[in-house]
């Protein structure tokens, strides 16, 4: 049976994917900081799937838990077919006169530990001819919003970078750009989306179903919905001195509104 290796996977599109995956027959690896978080949801996957969950806890901004992570993507004896780069770090603030250990925590987890996985993960899979890496990244790498737009930028341009050094292995790399989906995230990171239009919201299982299929396919890049497809290559088009006119705007930036008291 396949195993996949999901960072993130206590709460939002994380657990989505661990949920579909082990109701897909994938024996699952689950990677959070919340221990008893993945304990708990381990014993719901097995009862309701019948797959073996093995829990990982470990916070990746840290090196010691990411060294612990990358050497389980690693192993040859245990393989790891999917690898899902999903831990997510939201960073609520300006750049300028923010605070700098924020910004380092979340460049390690967005962008370090994309990166250290993904090398750890690629010679086992290149080895056997077959597996996935899908690294989450977001339609905010299209836009200048705050620096985490300039993370996904790093994770979408990185994953084509490694789709075009793993063609012809049998092993594929495929970055989801998912616009705003309902999850915990936005609510746990204390952003405000209440301006938001209701038909900028994606659900979760839509967007985890669409990223899986598009990995089987071995699309490079997924882009769940039609709207999002559009508003994708909107920001493509245009120049990017447009885009970041949006952003001083508002138009995209109020995705990044942090709560007043």
């Amino acid at each position: 049976m396949a195993t996949a290796l999901i960072t993130g996977a206590s709460s939002g599109l994380g657990l989505e994917f661990a949920w579909q995956l082990a109701t897909n027959r994938h024996d699952v690896v689950l990677v959070a900081r919340d221990e008893e978080r993945l304990t708990d949801l381990a014993g719901q996957l097995h009862v309701a799937a019948g797959v073996q969950v093995e829990v990982l806890a470990a916070d990746l901004s840290e090196q010691e838990g990411l060294d612990r992570v990358a050497a389980r993507v690693a192993d040859r004896e245990q393989p790891v077919s999917l690898l899902v780069n999903n831990a997510g770090f939201p960073v609520n603030q300006p750049f300028v006169g923010g605070d700098l250990d924020v910004e380092l925590r979340a460049l390690d987890v967005l962008v370090k530990a994309v990166l250290v996985l993904s090398h750890a993960a690629a010679p086992a899979m290149v080895e056997r001819g077959r597996g996935a890496i899908l690294n989450v990244a977001s339609v905010a790498a299209l836009t200048t919003s705050s620096t985490y737009s300039a993370h996904k930028a790093w994770v979408r341009t990185f994953t084509e970078v490694l789709a075009v050094q793993l063609k012809g292995t049998g092993v594929t790399a495929t970055a989801l750009c998912p616009g705003l989906t309902h999850t915990e995230f936005h609510d746990r990171a204390d952003i405000d989306v209440s301006g938001l239009p209701d038909i900028a919201w994606l659900e979760a299982d839509q967007v985890v179903a669409t990223a899986l299929a598009d990995v089987r396919r071995g699309a490079v890049i997924s882009t769940p919905s039609l709207r999002y497809q559009v508003a994708s290559g909107f920001l493509r088009a245009i120049p990017r001195s447009a885009v970041r006119a949006l952003d001083t705007t508002g138009l995209t930036g109020m995705r990044n509104r942090w709560k007043k008291d």
